[in-house]
């Protein structure tokens, strides 16, 4: 932690919990779940945990550059909410911010306004899971374990009444375009459709991970 510059968690004893959590996630029922239905043997599952400085989010988005609902490569799909990426990718109740980029002519298309119900705000350190079941061909095992931060986050019971991201059309489009532009950027480098995270903090773009993309047949 020191050699990254990770700030010393002053609560060692809730560090070293969130540590055990991570761990013991890989016997949560969806990971074992999935495991079992590809065959693959829970002794061969071996887990790491990756420990990162959460930038406080204004606003958290998920990319996905080939649209995986229709599997067009010729479209990307991305979504966001209010707050931390939890409340995303942890399947909170509501919906997220939707819209669909056309690659070829940059065409944005809102699919969904915000919709959460809960929103998750906050800094500090997260702990992640990081093991040789994630990220294999074919195989979306990276949203099986689970994550926790420290300190927790706050959960706040969303207002969308004067949210900037509803009512003004011009910011909600250039936060899109902002988005997409990442979006392209990354698949550009890494020469595949890609599955990326990241947050939109203090008005600037953050990207927090990029893997490649699972379980699309491309049309």
């Amino acid at each position: 932690m020191a050699g990254v510059d990770l700030p010393w968690p002053d609560d060692w004893t809730g560090a070293w919990t969130c540590i055990k959590k991570v761990w013991a996630s890989k016997w949560n029922t969806r990971a074992y779940r999935s495991r079992t239905s590809r065959d693959i043997a829970h002794k061969d599952l071996h887990m790491a945990v990756l420990i990162q400085k959460v930038v406080a989010a204004d606003y958290s988005y998920v990319i996905h550059t080939t649209n995986p609902v229709t599997g067009n490569s010729g479209e990307m799909f991305a979504e966001a909410v209010l707050g931390l990426g939890e409340a995303l990718v942890g399947n909170y109740p509501g919906r997220a911010l939707s819209f669909v980029r056309t690659k070829g002519d940059k065409t944005l298309k809102l699919l969904s306004y915000l919709g959460k119900s809960i929103g998750l705000f906050g800094g500090g350190l997260i702990f992640r899971s990081d093991s040789n079941g994630e990220d294999l061909a074919g195989y979306a095992g990276a949203g099986l374990y689970d994550s926790f931060m420290l300190p927790e986050p706050r959960r706040v019971v969303l207002d969308y009444t004067d949210e900037r991201m509803v009512w003004d059309r011009d910011f909600r489009m250039k936060f899109m375009k902002g988005v997409a532009e990442i979006g392209e950027l990354i698949e550009a480098a890494f020469g595949s459709a890609q599955d990326i995270e990241g947050a939109f903090s203090g008005g600037k773009f953050h990207v927090v991970q990029a893997r490649p993309q699972v379980g699309i047949r491309n049309v």
